[in-house]
């Protein structure tokens, strides 16, 4: 199998409601984009300080699929956190 992945991807942006919350929502998933996935790659990216970038590149549409599920999922979970951290600051 080549390591390149073929043109399979999708972008979402996550618009926060501070650059702190984007911030940190960013720190949250980055150990995540780093991983080695076989048929999947993510980065992710800060095209404007409230926004974070979430770009992934699949093999194939199954791939694609189960990365985006994975990563909206950690990222529902990482903001439902908010209001319990920290009266609702990321510490």
């Amino acid at each position: 199998m080549s390591d390149s992945l073929p043109g399979w991807t999708a972008t979402v942006s996550i618009r926060a409601p501070s650059e702190e919350i984007a911030g940190w929502l960013e720190r949250a998933l980055a150990p995540e984009a780093t991983r080695e996935v076989p048929r999947a790659r993510a980065t992710l990216a800060r095209p404007r300080p409230t926004v974070v970038d979430i770009s992934i590149t699949a093999r194939d549409t199954g791939a694609l699929r189960a990365a985006l599920n994975t990563y909206l999922g950690w990222v529902h979970l990482s903001l439902a956190t908010l209001p319990k951290a920290e009266g609702g600051k990321p510490g």
